[in-house]
């Protein structure tokens, strides 16, 4: 009965360690997206969509508490194991197991909810780009020699995720892999020729039938609105509408006309920063960009500070991560960039999202550990 007692204070106390800053930040965002997707939700679904929210985030809190509780030699030595775990979730994802939503095969549905494990391969990705680049004995930037292994571990969970298709997952885990590569760094000839792959492969997916026919559709109506008026052209057009009305300080919150009068379809997932536009006017937006912003920021701080490989290097690519896929999510609000479905960390409703932010933040929770143990 005592040890089930203290069960939460560990944990409580295990994110008392953790950066003080980065929590709040993090927690901060997260109880803005309950509301948020409250507000966007209640006029057809009540508290529904809210009470889950607050579920997933206490799942996906508890999850950091789990991740920060191994020790960090324990979490590396982990690392092939979870990567695997994340290639049989895509994999299976392709099977009869997985299923289709929104035109993107990317799901796996279970009784109550539903999984996305190109979620959990970001993490698994972090984890396992850390390891495999971590403790090289020579310093000189990487070679095409020395990228053939983090290249190949970067390759296969990326066409996986093509395969299903899934364009925004996969641009967040090149740019996530693209961060950790940074940091011991790469050779000028080495990058000229990845740049040159990656028009090739962008040129590919626009001109081919490898991206969804939906998804070609998101692209032209990014180039020109005016093609598909009735479907992703009238979405875009609507959350701008809605941004733009929001003033300075908003309509108030339960207040947007455009929000609640249900004019933006799936609100409160790809474009619940509309929301926060609408109804909590310019200052709430740029409340929300700041707060997602530090959380990069912390991560960065927890990465300088670090004198550790592996911990320097998975907060590096966690903060690529974060950074990439909040400005992606932006930029489709605002009509900057074509619409990808990535949600806005934190923010957006989702269990898949929820848990693999709160597990980052876990993880940089560990990696800080190494700092400490090393200073005692």
């Amino acid at each position: 009965m005592n040890a089930a007692r203290s069960e939460p204070r560990r944990v409580l106390a295990d994110l008392a360690r953790l950066d003080l800053g980065l929590l709040t930040a993090a927690a901060g965002l997260t109880g803005i997206g309950i509301l948020l997707t409250w507000s966007a939700t209640a006029h057809v679904s009540g508290t529904a969509f809210a009470v889950r929210g607050v579920i997933n985030a206490v799942i996906g809190v508890g999850l950091a508490a789990l991740i920060m509780r191994l020790d960090p030699r324990t979490l590396r030595a982990l690392a092939p194991a979870i990567y695997l775990v994340a290639l049989l979730a895509l994999l299976a994802v392709l099977t009869p197991l997985g299923s289709t939503i929104n035109g993107s095969r990317s799901w796996i549905e279970v009784p109550g909810f539903s999984i996305q494990p190109s979620e959990m391969a970001k993490v698994a990705l972090t984890v396992a780009l850390a390891s495999v680049l971590a403790d090289r004995d020579d310093p000189r930037p990487l070679g095409l020699r020395q990228l053939r292994l983090p290249l190949a571990v970067v390759a296969v969970p990326l066409a996986l995720i093509m395969l299903q298709p899934d364009f925004g997952s996969a641009v967040v885990l090149t740019l996530l892999a693209v961060s950790a590569l940074l940091v011991p760094g790469v050779r000028r000839r080495v990058l000229l020729g990845a740049g040159t792959a990656l028009a090739g492969v962008v040129a590919v997916a626009l001109f081919t039938p490898v991206l969804a026919p939906y998804q070609r559709d998101r692209l032209l109506a990014f180039v020109d609105p005016t093609a598909d008026p009735s479907g992703i052209g009238y979405q875009v057009a609507q959350v701008k509408t809605a941004i733009g009305s929001g003033g300075l300080f908003g309509q108030g919150l339960f207040e947007g006309r455009s929000t609640q009068g249900g004019f933006i379809p799936f609100q409160y997932t790809d474009f619940v920063f509309s929301v926060a536009g609408e109804e909590l006017g310019f200052v709430g937006a740029v409340g929300v960009v700041a707060l997602e912003l530090f959380v990069v920021v912390r991560m960065l701080h927890v990465a300088r500070r670090s004198e550790d490989d592996f911990a320097r290097l998975v907060c590096v690519a966690l903060a690529g991560w974060f950074v990439v896929q909040t400005l992606e999510n932006l930029g489709m609000n605002l009509g900057l960039m074509p619409v990808t479905g990535v949600p806005l960390p934190f923010v957006s409703y989702g269990g898949s999202s929820m848990f693999s932010c709160w597990a980052a933040i876990g993880l940089v929770g560990n990696v800080q550990k190494t700092r400490r143990s090393r200073l005692g």
